[in-house]
């Protein structure tokens, strides 16, 4: 599929992504909010799923899992990093999710780690309108969001988590966690990068 503009820089960066994010432990990234993960097996929508580094954790813990990425490079490099069977790979991408939701499934967790910021304010509007419908009644939705410099040839926007949370209310998505820290990686650390964390249950 062609890249859409959210997803600027990451093809021409597969390779390095690859090596990046594939030695971070996902335990380790998630670990502030596990407590509101579902025990599996659940089934799981990772939109943006990059290497398939989580969505291959999501696997070993029991789950099966959508993995929606609509950049080739890592897309194809992913599914053969990462051949559990419990993991299928879908050429998609925010905030349409059309071939995602030509599906016609809900989710019981969907992820969007280290997307959201890459669409502007229109996309958001309509993604998240799309992501709340794939949501079954109770299902969770963990979004992270960047903060910082904007590396150079990406395309980011930097969104607070008290908006992101207004734009989810009105969709039947209570907030149950909101969390803004600092960056674990020593480089970001540096650089000011901070990430907010939020976890939504739909209620309706």
């Amino acid at each position: 599929m062609s890249n859409p503009a959210s997803t600027a820089g990451y093809a021409e960066e597969a390779a390095d992504l690859f090596i990046r994010y594939e030695k971070r432990d996902p335990a380790d990234v998630h670990a502030p909010w596990a407590e509101f993960m579902p025990r599996p097996p659940a089934r799981i929508l990772d939109i943006g799923a990059g290497t398939g580094r989580d969505a291959a954790w999501f696997a070993r813990l029991g789950h099966s899992v959508l993995a929606v990425e609509p950049v080739d490079e890592l897309r194809a490099g992913a599914a053969k990093l990462h051949p559990e069977p419990e993991i299928t790979w879908l050429a998609d991408s925010l905030p349409e999710l059309t071939a995602t939701r030509a599906r016609n499934e809900t989710f019981d967790m969907i992820l969007m780690h280290a997307v959201w910021m890459h669409l502007s304010e229109a996309e958001r509007l309509v993604g998240m309108a799309h992501v709340a419908s794939l949501l079954k009644p109770g299902g969770r939705l963990f979004m992270s969001q960047r903060h910082g410099p904007i590396p150079e040839g990406r395309r980011m926007f930097d969104i607070s988590g008290e908006e992101t949370i207004a734009l989810a209310a009105p969709l039947g998505l209570k907030n149950l966690y909101c969390d803004r820290a600092g960056s674990i990686q020593a480089e970001n650390m540096a650089r000011g990068i901070e990430w907010t964390k939020l976890v939504f249950e739909k209620t309706s």
